[in-house]
């Protein structure tokens, strides 16, 4: 089958793989409708994560299932499913208190790779969610949005405890960080900051709910929502980027008593304890268990009542994956999707 395989920092290519097989039981093995490219999938284009051999690549995923294990229950042959990023048994302690992006036995799909034409999904009773039906082709976008970038906003939201009288900011404006409005809205947030310098992102966030725009960043950043909260700082924060700067944004957004939702992956981020400290601010977050979400985001998605799918500004086919990574990483589109 074909796959995209990143070879070297720069260097992807969509080349013939192994087919996707059954290994276990409890896998199950679908057929791509679509994939596409994450901003995690740009930090070892970028070589910043060590590329040490060629990697399959990709972890978000819909599609059809053409073959299940003799274990699997949940999902057959033929139905259209929504997957987490994370595979998770659904089973265990962890997984049933809420957190199955920190299942026992975890798998992250980066290490399965699905932007391919077939994927294998461990733990499919535990990961996959199928749709009502199959759906028309308008929903796909926003059904693959729910695999990770939706899943991942709405946990930072719900994580920064967004809600009706709440003020929200959200810092970063990638696909992540545009989902959080969303979800902020969703929630019933009273006012949401977007904090964006980029005018395409900012009509986004805007169509998504955001009530105000902030465009500076850093320390200019922070002292524009003071202003904007009569210089008390946001109830919630969500933080979508995972740097240094971002985080120490975020947390000096918040007020005292404010709640931070961390969700972008962080990288040599380091914390003062005494900031943290006198901060008197909440700090939650980490691999967001899109699985807790999935069956409210179909709902709300086949019921139309949202549509993130917005955020795939760019559509390509597989073939052209290596043009997917380079726009994203030169900031000419927000999020690519794969057509398989």
């Amino acid at each position: 089958m074909r796959g995209v395989v990143l070879h070297a920092p720069g260097d992807v290519r969509v080349e013939e793989v192994a087919d996707s097989e059954i290994t276990a039981p409890t896998d199950a093995v679908i057929r791509l409708s679509a994939a596409c490219v994450c901003g995690s999938d740009l930090w070892p284009f970028r070589g910043v994560d060590p590329v040490g051999r060629p990697t399959p690549m990709g972890h978000e995923y819909v599609g059809i299932v053409e073959e299940v294990g003799s274990e699997v229950r949940n999902v057959k042959p033929g139905q259209f499913v929504v997957g987490s990023f994370v595979a998770s048994d659904g089973t265990c302690e962890i997984c049933r208190s809420g957190y199955p992006s920190s299942c026992v036995h975890r798998v992250f799909m980066n290490e399965v790779g699905t932007q391919a034409e077939r994927a294998r999904i461990p733990h499919a009773d535990g990961t996959l969610v199928a749709t009502p039906d199959i759906p028309e082709a308008e929903l796909i976008p926003s059904l693959l949005a729910a695999s990770d970038v939706l899943g991942t906003g709405w946990f930072g939201a719900v994580a920064a405890q967004a809600g009706p009288g709440r003020t929200v900011a959200v810092v970063g404006d990638g696909a992540v960080g545009l989902l959080a409005v969303l979800a902020a809205k969703q929630l019933g947030a009273e006012r949401i900051i977007a904090m964006s310098r980029h005018e395409p992102r900012q009509k986004l966030a805007r169509e998504f709910g955001a009530t105000d725009v902030v465009t500076e960043r850093g320390d200019d950043g922070v002292a524009r929502v003071k202003d904007l909260t009569g210089g008390l700082g946001a109830h919630s924060i969500v933080e979508a980027v995972g740097t240094q700067e971002s985080m120490q944004q975020a947390i000096r957004s918040a007020r005292p008593g404010g709640h931070v939702g961390f969700v972008g992956v962080n990288h040599d981020v380091a914390l003062s304890g005494e900031e943290l400290f006198f901060a008197q601010v909440s700090l939650f977050g980490g691999p967001a268990p899109v699985r807790r979400f999935l069956p409210e985001l179909i709902e709300l998605i086949w019921d139309r009542k949202i549509d993130p799918g917005k955020v795939f500004d760019l559509a390509l086919p597989l073939e052209q994956a290596a043009e997917a990574y380079q726009a994203m990483d030169e900031r000419r589109a927000i999020k690519a999707l794969l057509r398989v």
